[in-house]
């Protein structure tokens, strides 16, 4: 039997498999991180906590199981914040343990008193304090199958005196944790109106999120039934696009291809598992939807055939009542739009590219691409990034790619591939990092060096927020405080003791990723990139040209004309391969 709260804790946790901690020691967490020693669980020493709740969250990602994170009273839960809010909203199955003040003291205004029982419910399904070991062994429980339950991250908050007194009851730590979840079909009356819906319609659009992972069988077979285009948004890109014969894209501000006209020119339109957030992107005027979760039916855009259930128990229900299509007239269209966009948007950006400087990211992106092993785990931080990743990370269903696809919290890249790397030694990790994203978190090098894991953090240093840059041009804003100085940050990783390559000129691109992927241990790459090259979506709308125009001539008439001009030369390319412009609003 365990002699603390604290041992008892560490010793269910390693009954589950846990295998590593990541946090920072201190004050009222020392009980812990004394029972942590005694075990044989490592202890993953981060610079920051929310680099420890990002690392978590990582994990679980890549393991499908039980990650933990730990963080001391105060301000050094308060840290994990960010990191929990990604976890969260990714469904990553992590507890936090968020050590507190010595309960006597709490409600004093005593140094470092926060709530965190408050301070985490948002962020979490279940948060509760621990007041007594004999209370604290029922909630260890509870946390536990709640977050491998699938229900998101758990927080037990353990004030530090807590943790040294003697464990009591053992009940409910001892039984069993349940971390599947049921199949769950459709109503039978809300699969005869979608089935309906199909058999009505003349031409039908698939559009697929991360909620379709398990069902890209059934999207397929269906897909061929009904001659359907499929379109996925950018959770659902390394499940449905690969070896996809249907495949149009990626819709949304980060998209490319035909998927937007699909989506919008087709009699119906079927949401797969997604809760895409950006109804600009989305039509209303014929949308059926099907996810797993009630609460996201019809909260993006207008749906007129809701089901409830399982993407790949809907489309088995309702496949044998589905009419066969035999038009293949709408598919082709799009999938010939499809291949034109794909040279347009995406292969004119990194093609021919090879002696033009700056060097432009989207080459360094597709020569990652190009190098990497065919089960890489890929982090991408979020701006530009996501861009980079979105459009030239090739899935191919052994690949993983990891971002802060709902959170969109910067600096989220190196510490989830700290987690990645962590959880998988002998996989290929490579990180995507912005500058500014690492500039955020730059401390977790010391992380990567300490425990010498071998990450390939590739940086597009473009000493810009390029994201930011173009969010305020399409509103039409002069860019403001996007730039800063130019930082060398081979020489920063050189400094904590990781091989760093610098890479200045795109003829040695390739040679400097090659040497980078061969090199054995931590490798930061550090790439000088174009700070004008912002991509713009396949289809631009009025508001966005506009956006534009008056966004250049405020920089012009404000001296600016060099600045814009910088910009032009940048993205010549661009011109006739952004799209379309949407002129329904003019």
């Amino acid at each position: 039997m365990a002699n603390t709260f604290a041992d008892q804790l560490v010793q269910t946790l390693e009954k589950q498999g846990v295998k590593r901690i990541f946090g920072l020691v201190g004050d009222s967490l020392n009980p812990i991180v004394d029972a942590v020693r005694r075990s044989n669980i490592e202890w993953i020493h981060v610079r920051n906590e929310e680099a420890a709740a990002f690392a978590a969250g990582a994990e679980s990602l890549v393991t499908d199981s039980l990650a933990v994170c730990a963080g001391s009273c105060g301000p050094g839960n308060t840290h994990l914040l960010q990191g929990l809010y990604d976890s969260h909203r990714n469904g990553a199955k992590v507890l936090a343990l968020a050590s507190h003040i010595p309960s006597i003291q709490i409600g004093s205004q005593f140094f470092q008193e926060t709530h965190p029982e408050k301070i985490f419910q948002e962020c979490s399904s279940y948060c509760e304090m621990v007041n007594s070991p004999s209370q604290g062994a029922r909630l260890i429980h509870n946390a536990i199958q709640s977050t491998v339950g699938g229900n998101g991250v758990s927080v037990l908050v353990i004030p530090g005196d807590i943790s040294s007194q003697q464990a009591a009851d053992e009940r409910f730590i001892d039984g069993g944790y349940v971390s599947g979840r049921p199949v769950m079909f459709p109503d039978a009356r809300q699969a005869a109106e979608l089935a309906n819906a199909i058999n009505e319609a003349k031409t039908v659009t698939l559009f697929c999120g991360v909620g379709a992972k398990d069902a890209r069988e059934q999207v397929l077979k269906l897909a061929e039934k009904i001659k359907s285009p499929v379109g996925h948004a950018f959770g659902g890109k390394m499940f449905i696009q690969y070896d996809n014969p249907f495949d149009v894209g990626m819709s949304g501000l980060l998209g490319y291809g035909a998927c937007r006209d699909a989506m919008y020119d087709a009699d119906l339109l079927i949401l797969l598992g997604t809760d895409f957030p950006y109804n600009d992107f989305l039509p209303d005027n014929n949308v059926a939807q099907v996810d797993i979760e009630p609460m996201h039916i019809g909260r993006r855009t207008t749906v007129h055939h809701p089901v409830v259930g399982d993407v790949a128990a809907v489309i088995e229900s309702i496949l044998p009542h589905v009419e066969e299509k035999t038009d293949r007239s709408f598919l082709d269209k799009q999938l010939r739009n499809h291949e034109r966009a794909m040279k347009g948007v995406v292969d004119v950006y990194s093609e021919n590219v090879e002696k033009m400087k700056p060097i432009h990211p989207e080459y360094v992106a597709d020569i990652i691409d190009g190098l990497a092993d065919d089960d890489a785990i890929f982090t991408v931080d979020t701006g530009m990034c996501n861009v980079w990743g979105a459009r030239y990370i090739t899935p191919n269903g052994k690949r993983q790619e990891i971002g802060s696809f709902r959170h969109g919290t910067m600096a989220n890249a190196l510490p989830h591939a700290i987690g990645a790397q962590a959880a998988a030694p002998d996989r290929q990790v490579i990180s995507f990092c912005g500058d500014g994203g690492l500039g955020m978190l730059m401390g977790e090098l010391l992380t990567v060096k300490l425990h010498n894991l071998p990450i390939k953090a590739v940086v597009f240093n473009n000493s810009s927020l390029g994201m930011v840059k173009l969010e305020m041009l399409v509103e039409g804003l002069q860019e403001f405080q996007t730039d800063h100085d130019e930082v060398n940050y081979a020489k920063i990783a050189e400094a904590v003791g990781i091989t760093a390559i610098r890479i200045e000129n795109p003829e040695d691109v390739e040679d400097g990723i090659r040497r980078a992927l061969a090199t054995p241990g931590p490798v930061l790459v550090d790439v000088v990139t174009d700070p004008n090259a912002l991509s713009l979506p396949p289809n631009i709308t009025w508001e966005m040209m506009m956006g534009f125009s008056k966004a250049a001539t405020k920089t012009v008439f404000s001296g600016g004309v060099g600045r814009m001009l910088n910009l032009a030369k940048s993205n010549l390319r661009n011109l006739g391969a952004a799209g379309t412009i949407e002129t329904n609003k003019i």
